[in-house]
């Protein structure tokens, strides 16, 4: 690492072929530097060559400092955030492009003998009375329901709000719980 500049300039062809692989990160890198330097070294050389493979540089040093399972996200598990929830706290599902959380959502419900005690509304315009109406009669009778497609709805938004802040566990069935679905939205509150 001492030098480490001059010594580059003097392999400069040899790191050429380093700007030009593909996968720089696994070729054999100039007077064997790479087997000689730390993790946090290769990631800066990176950074400094290709800004492009930086990232699989500090995945490196998350790996060597703090293992494997770092790097890797949690898997989602439908049924312990429904362990974690109550009647009076919305579950909310950020989408992604052609992400339907529905089978998953069905599935807890057979499970959990919700499945005929559901009520889906698929959000858009003039839809919101219809889902007052749904989350009013499952406060009431312990329902699920879900309300699909939340950033269709922004105009109804403020109302949804509204009736969540008012969600009271001394008023609302144990059972009770509201779904939201949405896309990414900055009018999704």
């Amino acid at each position: 690492w001492e030098n480490f500049s001059d010594k580059f300039v003097e392999d400069i062809a040899l790191w050429q072929r380093i700007f030009d692989s593909d996968d720089p990160i696994s070729e054999k890198w100039p007077r064997g530097l790479k087997d000689q330097m730390t993790p946090l070294q290769k990631s800066l050389v990176l950074l400094a060559i290709r800004t492009d493979q930086t990232i699989k540089g500090l995945q490196e040093i998350i790996f060597k400092k703090l293992g494997k399972e770092f790097l890797e996200p949690p898997s989602f598990n439908l049924d312990n955030v429904f362990a974690d929830s109550t009647s009076t706290m919305p579950l909310i599902f950020v989408l992604s492009s052609g992400a339907d959380p529905m089978a998953e959502l069905i599935r807890l419900a057979m499970k959990l003998d919700m499945n005929e005690r559901k009520v889906a509304v698929s959000l858009g315009q003039g839809q919101g009375p219809k889902a007052e109406a749904a989350i009013r009669e499952g406060k009431e009778q312990g329902l699920w329901v879900i309300l699909q497609n939340c950033h269709l709805a922004v105009s109804w938004m403020s109302k949804l709000e509204a009736i969540v802040e008012e969600l009271d566990p001394e008023k609302v069935a144990p059972d009770f719980r509201l779904w939201l679905s949405a896309m990414p939205s900055k009018e999704f509150p």
